[in-house]
């Protein structure tokens, strides 16, 4: 085992950079949203377009790859992400420098590019974790995406003081600090051997199991998974400052950055101690709910808020656990489920949010909240009936 470790070291170094740089990736640009509107003159619904970019480039990635994994060359694949990731932050960060003009041209190119490593990413670190012999194989996977929690944490935080003190004029810079990341990834994958998953999905077996039951009803967990954390994750900052009133940069770190900390706590706990994972996604989708209902109702803001953080420690593991779930119901899964499981989740992860959205621009805020507690509820329910499904097979 000693040996194994040493073997893959630096595999699983470079994955977890990689799902450190997927949080600059995904969270940057919110952050930024208020200094691209006051300094560009871009309206709220551009930049809100900056998001949707993001998650369907990823989705697009996932697409491509639960149909055509067996065409890719995994090894090259995978040692290229970083390089997407660098070369979408440059683009982003520089032609504004270079060209204010083509300043919102320069963030949508941008954003694609970085995108499509953010969804390379997602779709390939689960297997080749998977793929690492070890005792504890759910483990790993819960460690690998508390990277991305962490990450989330550390982006925000250090985002915003940058700001704060080097003030939003400076911007470009800060996008190009957070190109390192990425490029220590590179490093990492240069010295990494890459374990070979399975990737023929055009076999007989892999297509039985796409269109198998069990996987439809694992893909609507995640599915739900998804928009039970992304939802809140997306909207907890604009919930403390309209709920408590308090200032963009506290609204960042009490709200996005505390939602973060206790995602991160939930999956590092897990990868330390944790097991059943099906009573762990049963309790995080029941618990999940009820915290959007309790922020949705209570008369306290500050109550609202720390439900809505919690939150963050309720969904920590729906989106890892149900990838884990379903490698223990299909053990020789190959990439392409994994690929249609990312799908799913950046699928809920572009739905919901935007539906809360939609209402709390019709009705407000809290009733956004209340609406989006029926996507863990209705997890919840998928998790039974997908229970009972695998055990009568």
């Amino acid at each position: 085992m000693d040996n194994l470790k040493k073997k893959y070291r630096y595999t699983k170094l470079g994955c977890y950079f990689t799902g450190f740089s997927m949080s600059a990736a995904a969270n940057l640009s919110a952050v930024l949203f208020i200094t691209f509107n006051e300094f560009y003159g871009i309206s709220f619904t551009a930049l809100g377009f900056l998001v949707l970019v993001n998650f369907c480039t990823q989705l697009g990635i996932d697409l491509v790859f639960t149909f055509f994994s067996d065409k890719f060359n995994l090894t090259k694949t995978v040692k290229s992400i970083p390089l997407l990731v660098v070369a979408g932050m440059i683009v982003y960060a520089v032609v504004p420098m270079v060209k204010p003009e083509a300043t919102y041209t320069a963030l949508i190119l941008g954003t694609v590019i970085f995108s499509v490593g953010a969804g390379l990413g997602e779709v390939l670190t689960s297997p080749v974790i998977a793929a690492i012999p070890s005792p504890n194989p759910e483990r790993e996977m819960s460690k690998l995406h508390s990277a991305y929690a962490w990450g989330t944490v550390v982006v925000v935080i250090l985002s915003t003081l940058f700001l704060k003190l080097a003030g939003n004029r400076n911007w470009m810079y800060l996008a190009l600090f957070w190109s390192i990341i990425p490029l220590i990834c590179f490093l990492f994958f240069l010295k990494a051997e890459i374990p070979k998953p399975d990737i023929h999905d055009g076999e007989s077996k892999n297509k039985k199991q796409k269109r198998d039951f069990g996987i439809i009803l694992c893909t609507a967990c995640i599915f739900f998974g998804g928009a039970a954390e992304c939802t809140m994750m997306q909207w907890v900052s604009g919930f403390a400052e309209s709920a408590l009133g308090i200032s963009k940069v506290y609204g960042d770190i009490f709200g996005m950055a505390l939602f973060a900390l206790t995602l991160g706590i939930g999956r590092t706990l897990y990868s330390k101690k944790g097991k059943n994972i099906y009573r762990v996604l049963l309790f995080g989708m029941g618990a999940s709910a009820l915290c959007y209902i309790v922020a949705s109702i209570a008369q306290n803001p500050v109550v609202g808020l720390i439900a809505c953080v919690i939150t963050g420690f309720c969904t920590s593991m729906l989106w890892p656990g149900t990838i884990v779930y379903t490698s223990e119901k299909y053990p020789s899964c190959g990439v392409g489920i994994y690929a249609l499981l990312a799908a799913g989740g950046d699928l809920g992860a572009s739905v919901s949010p935007q539906l809360l959205g939609i209402i709390a621009d019709a009705s407000g805020m809290k009733a956004g909240m209340l609406v989006a507690s029926v996507f863990p509820i209705a997890g919840f329910l998928v998790l039974i009936l997908a229970q009972r499904y695998f055990k009568r097979r």
